[in-house]
Parts: C-alpha cells; structure tokens; sequence
C-alpha cells in the first residue's frame, strides 16, 4: 500500500498519538477525537472506521498497543534470572514507563473509566493488561490459580497506577516504593495462606463431626 493511502493500523495509530496531545486539554471526548482524526489527517469515515464504538475504543486501543510495547521491553531482560515476583514487579514499572510521557492524559483517562457508565471497559482494558503481564512473565497456570493471579495482579496494578497518577517525587520514587510494599503485602499473604493448608490438612472437617452427631455409629437413618 502506498504511503499516500495507509493502513487501517497506521491510522489508528496517528489517530491515538493526536488524541493523547490533545486530551489533557480537552479531554476524552467526542470532538476531541474528530479533531484528532482531522489533524491526523483523516476524514471522517476513516476516523469512524478506525474507532466505530468511538472513545473506548481508542483507549482500548492504546492500552493494548501499552501493553505490547511493555512486552517488547520485557524481552530485554533476563527472566529466567529473576524471581516471580521480581518480574511481576518489573512488568508493572515498565508498563507505566511507556506511558510516562503522557501522564496528564492517562489522568484524565482514568477519571473517565472510573464513571459507572465506563465500568465494563474499565475491567477488560484491566483484565487484558495483567493478562498480558502473567503470559509476558511465563506463566502457564491453568487452573483456578490463572483467576486468582490475575485478580489479585489486577488489584496491585490499579493500586499503583493511582499512586502513580498523583506522584509528584523525583524518578516516581514514591510510585516504585508503594509497588513494592503491595507485592510485598500479597507475599506476606501467600505466606500465610500456605501454613493455614498445611495445618488444616490435619483438622477434621467440620461437616464430618456434624455428620456423626446427626447420624451417629450404629443408627439406621432412612
């Protein structure tokens, strides 16, 4: 295809570089995103071709295209070398570093998200963005640990993005301290969840000592 006449792909993505110039201005909006098109250098259609459901769908757009660029600078590093949670912790700072630049707009972006009327895509651009960091990382878990992972990655990230959107330290130092603390937290947590099994395993169960009450040795029950 000639460069006079580009790819759909190549349109949506000068279409999301005007609208993350113009949005900490204006706003997300829906002339905002005409007016990103326009000075993209598409006509109308394109931009409705682009984005059809509008709005969400460009941010849902530039938070999968966020989420592929942390992968690429994931491959940079040496996985293998670092512990689970060294790379979850790594995934997550990198993930906000490619954003860095645009800070005032995914401010604005988040407000937008936390309406009520947003509350569905807030959740699968989320859901896609710890996915992708739980596949990046070299997890294979299928099991009901694939849900758990993900929720409660999902609770760490939305955590430190907040944190993040308000840090005004110098390098976001403050940002990286309070991610920390929170992978901290979920591993104390693990910690604990691990040596309750372990003595668990060795307490009846409740409902088997209810059973024999019930229904006790010896006694015919119909």
């Amino acid at each position: 295809m000639s460069k006079d006449k580009p790819t759909l792909e190549e349109a949506r993505g000068r279409i999301v570089e005007k609208a993350l110039e113009i949005a900490p201005f204006e706003g997300w909006t829906v002339p905002m995103l005409r007016k990103a098109a326009t000075e993209a250098g598409f006509d109308r259609d394109t931009q409705r071709l682009a984005f059809p459901k509008g709005i969400m769908d460009l941010l849902e757009y530039h938070s999968q295209q966020t989420d592929n660029e942390m992968l690429e600078r994931l491959a940079d590093y040496d996985l293998a070398a670092l512990k689970v949670r060294e790379r979850v912790t790594l995934a997550v700072k990198l993930r906000i570093e490619v954003i860095a630049m645009h800070k005032d707009a995914i401010h604005r972006a988040a407000h937008m998200l936390a309406l009520p009327m947003h509350h569905v895509s807030a959740l699968h651009i989320t859901y896609h963005t710890v996915d992708t960091i739980w596949r990046g990382i070299g997890d294979t878990s299928t099991d009901i640990n694939f849900y758990s992972k993900r929720a409660i990655l999902a609770g760490v990230y939305t955590a430190t993005m907040m944190c993040w959107l308000e840090d005004r330290s110098d390098g976001d130092s403050e940002t990286w301290a309070f991610l920390d603390r929170r992978i901290q937290n979920v591993m104390d947590f693990e910690k604990v969840k691990a040596k309750v099994r372990e003595v668990a395993k060795d307490v009846p169960s409740p409902w088997s000592f209810l059973s024999a009450v019930r229904y006790p040795a010896g006694r015919k029950h119909y």
